[in-house]
């Protein structure tokens, strides 16, 4: 069998450059102005006008970036809407249509510019047309959210030593070694390369390439020299599962879980991010992306009110010292509690996204519908939460809650009959032990019928839970309030 040639990038045309460079002026001018969108779209235009022009590339991939703010992490949803792409990149690569890959990969990075598995295809598509300097670029970027990644380096390495720039292929190579100390590779290049004198003389600072300077490698670190830790030792024995068995999706996540575990949230989220790409994007590990994102700002929401507590606390038992009554931080308590606000919507906007997904997965698990509603409740989506919880309530051991939660919906939208209703089938379905439900449905019974004229029954009701539990929301005084109103009628 004839080995096939060698594919080449074709020279754009005098028109087709003289469109590109337009457009070009055009895309400057749409991201001066912020049109982030507009502007990618027209970098786009001129990556498949000119795909070999390092100058539109390095703009589009900016521009990608500054539209997601640098998060890397791209869009919310990347993970629901690249796997079609993806796979069209993989297609197109197995085909030798490596211009057609770069388009589909650009797309991907168009919601998530720091897709790994997409820039490592793209690095081998351009190392394919003979476009180096690209390729080297490309790992580069992906090297700004996974710096330790072996997969990268050993990609990255190998073209460093295509361009005959020995100095920072040590240093990747040894990174690699450091990451997996049972590689093979890694540990002939390293000697081969007599790494360990470069890196004993402190000679690993160099630049990405020969043509465009790294901001990335400029910043890589040697750690030959450092000692295992525990974090280490703890962490190697979960690497080297995950390099026997790498589309096992729960060995990523019980990595990811340790790194959390020892305050290193960049390795968790690299680790998973590195099982996406074997495991399929295993759905298992999405939901833990997303729950990653979330912990910054919970333990923010926590440290709010820790804050706001102490200064309650410090209002309770001020002795009116100017000291004791200004040592209460930056915030004033009116500022906190704004913040604590502001961060309880935000982990509810988000936890809407994590259950509307497990719900959208597994269908037939109507507690994430439980999970869902309850939130959706909390950001006033009546409707759509009311959507949601009527299909929970069909299940049996669910139903208690599904119903109180629908009728905290219908008593919200005024409509207190369907309320009511809801009230008294959760009423019904809820099982023995469940004190602190009944005495909520209670409430909302009584309180509901009090609200539309029915005092006898919001009476009766009022004294059942009273028999409870007399402090409950201030019963009793609504009893009273409720009495005297009836005795006035």
């Amino acid at each position: 069998m004839s080995e096939q040639p060698a594919p080449k990038v074709p020279s754009p045309t005098a028109d087709q450059r003289r469109i590109a460079q337009d457009t070009f002026a055009k895309a400057r001018e749409a991201i001066a102005n912020e049109q982030l969108d507009y502007a990618i779209s027209l970098l786009l235009t001129c990556c498949r006008l000119d795909p070999a022009n390092f100058f539109y590339r390095q703009n589009l991939r900016k521009t990608q970036k500054e539209k997601f703010g640098n998060n890397l992490r791209g869009s919310r949803f990347a993970f629901l809407t690249t796997p079609r792409l993806k796979a069209r990149v993989k297609n197109a690569k197995r085909n030798r249509d490596y211009l057609k890959a770069l388009e589909h990969a650009e797309q991907v990075l168009c919601r998530n510019p720091w897709d790994l598995g997409t820039q490592l295809d793209m690095a081998e598509a351009f190392d394919a047309l003979g476009l180096s300097d690209l390729a080297v670029f490309t790992l580069d970027q992906a090297r700004q959210k996974n710096p330790k990644d072996a997969t990268l380096n050993r990609a990255l390495a190998r073209q460093f030593e295509k361009r005959g720039d020995f100095k920072s292929a040590i240093v990747l190579w040894q990174i690699v070694k450091e990451s997996n100390p049972s590689d093979v590779e890694a540990a002939h290049k390293a000697k081969d390369l007599a790494a360990s004198d470069t890196i004993a003389k402190g000679q690993y600072e160099q630049t990405a390439s020969g043509s465009q300077e790294s901001p990335v490698l400029g910043r890589i670190e040697s750690r030959a020299t450092e000692k295992p830790d525990k974090l280490a030792r703890d962490a190697d024995p979960l690497r080297k599962r995950i390099e026997a068995d790498p589309t096992e999706p729960s060995l990523y996540v019980q990595l990811a879980t340790l790194y959390r575990r020892h305050g290193h949230a960049d390795r968790a989220r690299a680790t998973l991010q590195q099982g996406l790409g074997p495991t399929g994007n295993a759905f298992q590990l999405q939901l833990e992306l997303m729950d990653l994102d979330l912990a910054p700002v919970r333990k923010n929401l926590e440290l709010t009110e820790a804050r706001i507590r102490k200064l309650k606390d410090k209002t309770a038992a001020e002795d009116d010292t100017a000291e004791n009554s200004t040592d209460t931080g930056d915030l004033s308590e009116k500022e906190l509690l704004q913040l604590r606000v502001k961060l309880l919507k935000e982990i509810n906007t988000r936890e809407i996204d994590l259950y509307r997904v497990k719900a959208d997965r597994f269908p037939s698990e109507n507690q994430h519908r439980i999970e869902l509603g309850t939130r959706l409740l909390k950001a006033d989506l009546i409707d759509e939460a009311i959507t949601e919880l009527q299909v929970a309530r069909r299940d049996e051991k669910l139903k208690w809650r599904a119903a109180m939660l629908l009728g905290v919906c219908f008593r919200k939208r005024n409509n207190w009959r369907l309320a009511q209703r809801n009230f008294e089938e959760a009423l019904t379905a809820l099982p023995p032990g469940e004190e602190g439900g009944k005495k909520e449905l209670l409430f909302q019974l009584a309180s509901g019928c009090a609200e539309n004229g029915d005092l006898p029954r919001a009476i009766d009701l009022g004294h059942e839970l009273a028999n409870l539990d007399f402090t409950f929301k201030n019963i009793g005084k609504l009893l009273d309030e409720w009495n005297d109103r009836l005795q006035s009628a």
